[in-house]
């Protein structure tokens, strides 16, 4: 295989897709998946015109994946915004092919990419951020994914946790992201938690409805974030929130903890405090302390330093901040928050700054650039 012609030929095959009417990140993912094609199929019949090979290959690709996404996307057209309650109807397809991506030839981390691309509509630099590394390392990894699964057999699904993985992923993307797979993803996981008996896909749905009953309080009609602490806990969706804390009581009550038991836990607290100033956090920090010991996540032990600061002081929170790695996603701004409630206005506003520079989305941007001029102008 000559890989140096393939390199050649990638920017001109990528430029006719693009003229086609393909956009530039489903353009990337088609001339991808060809270049995948050709290092399986070349070797044993090379084509006579390898660039007109390569173009078919990825039109016939970004056709496909377009079609999947249109088709995905009258599937939650059809679900409602906000997901009834109780039992959901039989499992349908889009939850087997779940399954079916997270194949046991795979690893955890390589069948949850591919099947957030595949499945679940991601675009590489959207898992990428999920897995908080680069997009060119996230885009070979689902490539060498691909490459596994091109030639085995889909009668083998995969394991519970890696669907419960991808699930959580695609939730988290709706939730905080610019594509609605929200609702979605709370469908799916009613089916699942409909078919299969266990606590942590319980935890999961417990943990989904919870976050989505704040749904309505995390914006305002200008799009702006709404921080926990300011949110109109009014327009918290009470239903969501009973039944969530159902599902989780029932779940904790069979002793197997697992995270998102753990995380749906720490949800209910906050939902279970009327206002800001009566959430428990020494209990959300003892929650915090179970998800380090199950998961030893950097991002589980950035979000129990914000925990820390509300339960023993800001200066508590900065010491536990100071174990991380800073150039962790949200790092800086998690810092900023600490610094202004320990009353250095003048650090907390040039983090704040720096954290907007590196936000991952418009509105968090917006968000922090504002409390960066809060401070500089002397505002509280």
């Amino acid at each position: 295989m000559d890989e140096a012609l393939l390199r050649s030929l990638t920017p001109g095959v990528l430029g006719i897709l693009v003229r086609r009417g393909a956009d530039f990140a489903a353009a990337e993912d088609a001339v991808q998946d060809a270049l995948v094609e050709a290092v399986r199929v070349w070797p044993a019949d090379p084509p006579r015109d390898p660039k007109g090979w390569l173009v078919t290959v990825a039109w016939r690709r970004f056709l496909d994946a377009t079609r999947a996404d249109s088709a995905r996307r009258r599937r939650e057209d059809r679900v409602d915004e906000e997901p009834p309650p109780g039992p959901a109807s039989a499992v349908d397809d889009t939850l087997r092919l779940y399954f079916l991506c997270a194949h046991p030839s795979l690893t955890p981390s390589s069948a949850v990419a591919l099947t957030l691309r595949a499945v679940g509509g991601l675009t590489t630099r959207q898992i990428a951020a999920a897995y908080l590394v680069p997009e060119p390392t996230m885009a070979q990894r689902i490539s060498r994914a691909k490459r596994t699964v091109s030639g085995v057999r889909f009668d083998r699904p995969g394991d519970v946790a890696t669907v419960l993985r991808v699930l959580y992923l695609v939730f988290n993307e709706g939730y905080s992201g610019d594509i609605d797979l929200a609702a979605e993803a709370i469908r799916l996981t009613r089916q699942l938690s409909a078919a299969i008996d266990h606590p942590e896909v319980a935890g999961l749905l417990a943990l989904m409805l919870l976050h989505h009953a704040r749904r309505a309080a995390r914006t305002t009609p200008d799009g702006s974030l709404v921080p926990l602490a300011e949110q109109d806990r009014g327009k918290w969706d009470t239903r969501a929130i009973a039944e969530g804390v159902q599902i989780l009581q029932a779940a904790l009550g069979r002793d197997r903890l697992g995270e998102f038991q753990a995380q749906a836990a720490i949800a209910a607290l906050h939902a279970d405090a009327a206002v800001a100033e009566e959430t428990d956090w020494v209990q959300i920090v003892e929650w915090y302390d179970e998800l380090v010991r199950l998961t030893d996540s950097p991002v589980v032990r950035l979000n129990r330093a914000v925990a820390v600061g509300e339960a023993d002081g800001p200066r508590a929170g900065l010491a536990a901040l100071a174990d991380l790695d800073d150039s962790l996603p949200r790092h800086t701004a998690v810092a900023a928050y600490l610094h202004e409630r320990d009353g250095d206005r003048s650090t907390a506003a040039r983090l704040y700054a720096e954290a907007a520079r590196k936000a991952p989305t418009l509105a968090e941007r917006n968000h922090l650039t504002r409390q960066a001029a809060r401070l500089n102008t002397g505002g509280r």
